[in-house]
Formats: structure tokens, C-alpha cells, sequence
């Protein structure tokens, strides 16, 4: 495999799935946790490693270090490796994905970015998804039952059980203090906005087809996705918080081997289900009409993350990340007609954010 993103959490739970069913790694991308990835050189003696920037290369345990974007597409295409892990972060993830599938390899996919921008133009039979929601609903789309929705749930965010008021005043410290578990900086962010699950909602379109899909907070993050059917039955899929059981099924398609211990539910107990609100997440409002239009995806992930770039620098407020994202949204309304307009159209829109904000 060519893993993209080792040394952040789905790559460490990858190459934990690696060494315990003894699958080759043919090559790590990392980005400056050199540290971790001498670690990781060790144990999996990649091929070739690549990082983002030049000046480690030096403090890399390896004879073959390259590094830059250009790097991972050229090994992408020439690796014999059948399989690509991208966890890479935020639009940079999409060039890869598109070199992946274009090379005739397979994808198991943790960057969202990727689907959320350019799903319309990606042949989806190459992509496996990482996300747990997503394993989740595929995990119980096994059936010929015809359904009725899909629903993928979340776990709040940090500002879940903050007065509503309180939210304005956020600092950056307070969006990064997340209830559950301990994540990247960005995607924690996308947690407290609630556009992570607008991202994974738009992934599940564009994974799963025509539907009807939706999202609820469950607060213990044991359930990850349910399925309503038609006759009125649903079904739940619970597992424990941890990436290795949906990294295991991407990497080998099926196992028989115990990846994780079973959810015990007296352990469990209780679970607390509340509905997403524009009131508390703002980015709500849109989530209709972007499921209706999922090509404009690339305009909200482009305003997502200028509007980040501006919080994290202390420019603007948590609450204004949402306001801007809605705003472009509203400004940019129109859709790729292909990949070549996926770039332009990011590039407009981050531009615009960062002149209007």
C-alpha cells in the first residue's frame, strides 16, 4: 500500500492494521512528525518516503526521501502498490485521489475533501471509505430491502451543551476542546461548526446515490449510522470509537479476525439522541439545498477552509467561519462542469473569502 498522511491518526491505526496481518507498505507520506515517521521506517521499511517539506529530509531515517506534492503524484503512478490510504487534510487530499484512481488503483479514502469538491467527476466503485459513519451505513446496506433514509450521527462538537449565547464569545482553544476524543485541528473545528457531518452527508450522496440522508447527535459516539427502511424498521450499526475496524475492511475487503471488542451495552447503559439546529449550527440551513446541488460542494469546502485559515489567525470569529461558508454559498452558485473547474472554482472562492471577510 502507499499511505498518505502516516503519521496523523488514521495512518497510525493503518499501519497497526499493516503489522498485524502483515501487509506490505511500500511507501509513507508524512508530514513534519519526523519523530513518528523514523518510528514508523523502522518497523514497515518503506520503499520510498515522502515529505511536505525539503528542509527534513536530512533528519529522515531513509535513503530515498523525496518530498512536495509532485512527489507523491509521481510515485502514486508508478508504484506496483494496488492500494492508496489517503489521509491527507483538506483539498490538497484531491489531486492524489484523482492520480489513484486514474493509475487503476484502489482508494481507501479518510480525506472528505476529495468527494465533498469533485464526487461528480471520480469513478466511486475505486473508493473504499474510512469515515466510521460511512463504513457504517455500508456495513448495513446489505440487503435487497428497499430504504426509506439514511442517517449518519454526531457527536456534537464542543460546543454541544454551551449555552447558545455563550458560542459567539469561542476562542480558538475552546473549538479545539472536543467532548469525545482528541482529534487534528481542522477536523475538530469542522466538529464544533457541524460541517464535518455536512461534508460525510455529501460523501454518503455521492457514495451511495440518489436518497434521502440525514444526521443525528448521539452523544457517546457508539452508533454511527442507521438505516430506515420502507417498512418501517430501522437499523442501527454500533462499534466502538476506533478507526481499525473500517481501516481493517478497506484494507482487505473482509475479515473474520477480531479487530475490536464488542460494544457491551450494559456497560453502555443510556444513549441521548438530539436534533441538529441552524440555531446551534448555523451551517444547517444550507444542507437541503447542497444535497440538492452536490456539485457545489467545492464552493463550501473552499469557503470552509479560507474561513478557518482566518479564525486560526485570529481575523474572524468561530460563528463567522459558518456566516462566510453561507455567504459564498449564496454567491457562487454555479457548478463544475468538470475537474478542471473544481480547481478554478476553489481558487475563486477562496479568494473571495479572504477579500470579503
Amino acid at each position: 500500500m502507499i499511505l498518505l498522511g502516516s503519521t496523523g491518526s488514521i495512518g497510525v491505526n493503518a499501519l497497526a492494521i499493516a503489522r498485524q496481518f502483515g501487509l506490505r507498505v511500500d511507501v509513507l507520506v508524512a508530514g513534519r512528525n519526523i519523530a513518528l515517521l523514523n518510528q514508523q521506517i523502522r518497523i514497515h521499511n518503506p520503499s520510498i518516503v515522502i515529505v511536505a517539506d525539503g528542509v527534513n529530509i536530512s533528519s529522515v531515517n531513509h535513503p530515498c526521501v523525496l518530498h512536495g506534492e509532485a512527489a507523491i503524484l509521481d510515485v502514486i503512478a508508478s508504484s506496483s502498490a494496488s492500494l492508496v490510504i489517503n489521509a491527507l487534510v483538506g483539498f490538497a487530499g484531491l489531486r492524489p485521489t484523482l492520480k489513484a484512481i486514474e493509475s487503476g488503483k484502489r482508494v481507501a479514502l479518510a480525506n472528505k475533501e476529495s468527494l465533498v469538491a469533485a464526487g461528480a467527476f471520480m469513478d466511486i466503485s475505486k473508493i473504499q471509505p474510512i469515515d466510521s459513519e460511512h463504513f457504517g451505513l455500508w456495513y448495513l446496506n446489505n440487503t435487497s430491502r428497499p430504504i426509506e433514509r439514511m442517517l449518519i450521527t454526531a457527536s456534537g462538537g464542543a460546543f454541544r451543551d454551551w449555552p447558545i449565547e455563550k458560542i459567539q464569545e469561542a476562542t480558538l482553544q475552546d473549538t479545539l476542546n472536543h467532548p469525545n476524543w482528541s482529534m487534528g485541528q481542522k477536523i475538530t473545528i469542522d466538529s464544533a461548526s457541524m460541517m464535518n457531518k455536512m461534508f460525510e452527508l455529501l460523501e454518503a450522496r455521492w457514495l451511495f446515490g440518489d436518497g434521502e440522508y440525514d444526521a443525528v447527535i448521539e452523544t457517546k459516539s457508539i452508533i454511527h449510522a442507521l438505516i430506515d427502511y420502507k417498512d418501517g424498521s430501522t437499523t442501527a450499526h454500533f462499534a466502538r470509537a476506533d478507526m481499525q475496524l473500517p481501516i481493517a475492511y478497506a484494507l482487505m475487503g473482509q475479515t473474520q479476525a477480531k479487530i475490536l471488542p464488542s460494544v457491551n451495552l450494559l456497560e453502555v447503559g443510556s444513549l441521548e439522541f438530539r436534533e441538529i439546529t441552524a440555531q446551534r449550527y448555523p451551517i444547517w440551513e444550507i444542507r437541503k439545498e447542497l444535497l440538492l446541488n452536490p456539485k457545489r460542494g467545492v464552493v463550501v469546502n473552499a469557503a470552509n477552509e479560507a474561513a478557518i485559515e482566518l479564525f486560526v489567525a485570529g481575523k474572524i470569529g468561530f460563528q463567522d467561519i459558518s456566516k462566510q461558508v453561507i455567504h459564498a454559498f449564496e454567491h457562487f452558485d454555479e457548478e463544475p462542469k468538470n475537474i478542471e473547474d473544481v480547481f478554478c472554482i476553489d481558487s475563486e472562492v477562496r479568494h473571495y473569502i479572504r477579500k470579503h471577510a
